[in-house]
């Protein structure tokens, strides 16, 4: 597997009654082939992946892969912090012809490193298709280490990571010895262009659901080595980057999508919409990267 460049970690839209919105999927797909999204990765954290049905999640996954009708590559999100559930999930995701699966950490249980990739290599045992590890402990609590990822790299179809830990020395040293065929990701939109000029394949990106042209044009010219290019950028989508967190995600991308017309406003519960001072440091960093709100 060879995916590089901006690949958003897509939100999933719904109506008002709760009910998940395929239209406005459909239409945000379209949006991001047409802005030059590298792939898609469906159903991951951002997506609400903690609060969609299991029979939900295999349904937007479904329709993900059907609209995009291999024009971009799908990566499934199919992680959870029981074993079972991750690998039967994946199962699906592998049926459907999902390209690739994102794995996070297990969360909540706080296993300890052993535990870790004796999880991530029995799905790998159980499913025969590309697997990219997903280190988030801001959100999981269990951190996993660079250790840890250089024995998991031993296993054939584990084909990458998403490192969203933000600590650019871990990463860079990450980077250092991992495999060449290893694939490295940001999944921290504020340090991406850092840890892509210290060798990382390109950034699994919460910014590219609201700003996916410039994303990808970011990732592109960083990718090249064209580091003034992407600074330029990156200046502009600074605020996104920090304002898209500035309460619980992704009520922050709703929210601007919602000002895009391109969705509407709501979540599931425990995540609320975004207050009105939320909505004020949005609206401005929508603005500073010259979107209209």
């Amino acid at each position: 597997m060879n995916i590089s460049g901006s690949l958003v970690a897509l939100i999933t839209p719904m109506r008002n009654q709760g009910e998940v919105d395929f239209i406005a999927l459909e239409n945000l797909i379209e949006w991001h082939i047409s802005s030059g999204t590298s792939a898609i990765v469906s159903v991951g954290t951002t997506g609400e992946s903690a609060t969609l049905s299991k029979a939900e999640h295999v349904e937007v996954v479904a329709k993900t892969i059907e609209f995009a009708r291999g024009r971009v590559p799908v990566i499934a999100g199919t992680g959870s912090n029981a074993t079972a559930e991750a690998i039967e999930m994946t199962v699906e995701a592998a049926k459907l012809g999902a390209d690739a699966s994102l794995q996070v950490v297990p969360y909540y249980n706080k296993p300890e490193q052993d535990g870790m990739f004796a999880h991530f290599k029995a799905i790998a045992e159980a499913v025969p298709m590309p697997h990219i590890l997903y280190n988030v402990p801001g959100r999981t609590v269990a951190d996993m280490s660079n250790e840890t990822v250089l024995r998991l790299t031993e296993i054939e179809n584990i084909v990458g990571i998403k490192d969203a830990t933000g600590d650019l020395t871990r990463g860079k040293q990450l980077l250092a010895q991992v495999p060449k065929e290893f694939s490295v990701y940001s999944g921290d939109d504020e340090t991406a262009l850092q840890l892509i000029a210290a060798g990382a394949k390109g950034d699994i990106s919460v910014t590219a659901n609201v700003a996916p042209a410039m994303m990808s044009a970011m990732i592109a010219a960083a990718l090249l080595g064209d580091m003034l290019t992407a600074e330029a950028y990156n200046k502009k989508l600074m605020g996104l980057h920090t304002g898209l967190f500035v309460e619980s995600s992704p009520a922050p991308s709703k929210w601007a999508l919602y000002r895009m017309s391109k969705l509407e406003n709501v979540l599931r519960l425990p995540i609320i919409p975004l207050s009105s001072k939320g909505e004020g440091v949005v609206s401005k960093a929508m603005s500073q990267a010259g979107i209209a709100c």
